[in-house]
């Protein structure tokens, strides 16, 4: 893996904070000129460094101010009940996050909905429809404390 200089991450910090700013604004932050800044972000991104660009929404202001995390137990654990489960998770668009887990669960969903009501009519029509759950175990968020896309880097 190719070992980032401080310009690198100072960049990456700046674009975690605010993606939509200018090359000539970052370059201006890093006392730099637009031209090895714009250079070095195109690099990041080929890199694979800099994934994606994206808004993050406010949830609440698009009704959808209740967040659940299921915590899923499969029965069978064999690669091919594991494959099917991810395809079909996936395909889920309530589903904002999945992560395959070690330790007492199998995986880990984070679901944001309207309600409690949309929350079970999704699970009744919709999880409860996957094969080779086992345990779903569900808790609801009452106060988001604090959330960032940030990396510490």
């Amino acid at each position: 893996m190719e070992l980032l200089d401080e310009t690198d991450l100072k960049i990456l910090r700046i674009l975690q904070e605010n993606a939509k700013l200018t090359t000539k604004e970052i370059a201006d932050q890093l006392h730099l000129t637009a031209s090895p800044v714009y250079e070095r972000v195109r690099r990041l991104e080929k890199k694979g460094y800099i994934r994606n660009y994206v808004a993050i929404l406010d949830k609440k202001k698009l009704n959808r101010p209740v967040t659940a995390i299921c915590m899923v137990s499969l029965r069978y654990h064999n690669e091919g009940f594991i494959d099917t489960f991810e395809r079909q998770i996936k395909e889920l668009v309530e589903v904002q996050e999945c992560y395959h887990m070690a330790g007492k669960v199998d995986f880990f969903l984070k679901i944001h909905l309207e309600s409690l009501e949309m929350y079970h009519e999704f699970v009744r029509s919709k999880l409860s429809k996957i094969a080779n759950i086992g345990v779903l175990e569900s808790y609801f968020v009452l106060k988001e404390i604090y959330a960032t896309t940030a990396i510490d880097i």
